[in-house]
């Protein structure tokens, strides 16, 4: 009787495994399809977008696929980062041309009156330079370091990057709040040039400047800027979806997800939701339940008519929305890490390069 018992148990148990196996399998189809409707609005257009968010597009899903039909968006990005790198290289690189940039830069947040851009003039009113140095200068000079190549006056360059010292920036407070996300990509950008490496003074103010039990204080933007901040360590680290991330290196971002990761759903964007779940597959974290929830909340959001995942206010601005949708479709759909495309190992993308590029010099030339 007892033996009958346990074969009924192992049968029922074994039954709820191929269940949970074709529910699991259903799923996975349901976000490819998704993500694929996703892909085939934002492809038909893809050239009509501006060259930024073009290249933003073409380089993530060349990093995830290696497919050469998005070269033409790499070679727009790359035209793009070698005219400012140009142009900083020739007008603005003095001190006096720097401010005058970055003054000009700071008018563009006066009139907004919106929580992100109000912080941002308040704060970097006191230090414009960043404007020009983290936000611009080293977003260039570390896209055309990515790809193994530098601008032909690199020195020069470097030289503007050590009059300042990027601390300064990274360990404020109030830089925190307004600029959390991109002084996590600048940081990292910093140490991946071989410049000033200040990631922990960075993580460390990040976490006083944020401390988990202040959450509910938290206005929305806020909430959002430190998830941002946060998915933004990871996706630095990882140099934008080129290689894995390890979990242990950064415990304390992903048990704070795993804790939380019932509020993020019911209080952030989809951008932030889907990079949540994002940060989990670039450390090998695919079965990981964070996954499984993220995925869910950002299949629901998509609009099946539209192709495209509208905002929180339910636009559907094509430009506007690239970014939340690129995101999506690596989220609903991912494929690998690759560390590409590089001069080296996909040449016939720079067969020609844009004037005022070269390669880097490899390291026994150095």
């Amino acid at each position: 009787m007892r033996h009958h018992f346990l074969a009924l148990i192992l049968g029922l148990t074994l039954s709820h495994s191929v269940c949970a196996d074709n529910q699991t399998k259903q799923h996975v189809e349901q976000y490819k399809q998704s993500a694929d409707l996703i892909r085939q609005t934002y492809e038909q257009q893809l050239y009509t977008l501006p060259a930024f968010k073009e290249g933003h597009y073409g380089l993530r899903m060349y990093r995830q696929t290696l497919d050469d039909k998005y070269s033409a968006a790499i070679w727009s990005d790359l035209a793009r980062v070698t005219s400012r790198l140009n142009y900083f290289a020739a007008e603005v690189n003095t001190p006096e041309q720097i401010y005058l940039y970055s003054e000009q830069r700071l008018e563009g947040y006066k009139d907004d009156e919106d929580e992100r851009s109000m912080r941002r003039f308040t704060v970097t009113k006191h230090t414009p330079e960043y404007l020009y140095l983290g936000v611009d200068l080293l977003g260039s000079m570390a896209r055309a370091n990515e790809y193994g190549l530098q601008h032909q006056q690199d020195d020069k360059l470097r030289k503007v990057i050590r009059r300042y010292d990027f601390n300064h920036y990274a360990t404020d407070p109030e830089m925190i709040r307004a600029w959390a996300a991109q002084l996590a990509n600048q940081v990292y950008w910093l140490r991946q040039l071989g410049e000033q490496d200040v990631v922990p003074e960075f993580i460390e103010a990040f976490q006083k400047t944020y401390p988990d039990n202040k959450d509910s204080k938290l206005s929305p933007q806020q909430y959002g800027n430190k998830l941002y901040g946060m998915t933004h360590i990871i996706f630095a680290d990882s140099e934008y979806y080129q290689k894995q991330v390890s979990e242990q290196q950064h415990q304390w971002i992903f048990d704070y997800f795993r804790a939380n990761i019932d509020e993020i759903i019911v209080r952030a964007k989809e951008d932030v939701i889907a990079e949540v779940g994002i940060s989990f597959l670039l450390a090998g974290l695919e079965n990981d339940p964070v996954v499984a929830k993220t995925r869910a909340a950002i299949a629901a959001a998509v609009n099946t008519q539209k192709g495209m995942v509208p905002s929180v206010t339910g636009d559907f601005d094509f430009s506007q929305g690239e970014h939340r949708n690129t995101l999506a479709i690596m989220l609903l759909d991912w494929q690998q890490v690759n560390q590409a495309p590089t001069y080296t190992r996909q040449p016939h993308i720079f067969s020609r390069l844009p004037y005022g590029l070269e390669p880097k010099p490899s390291e026994d030339q150095q």
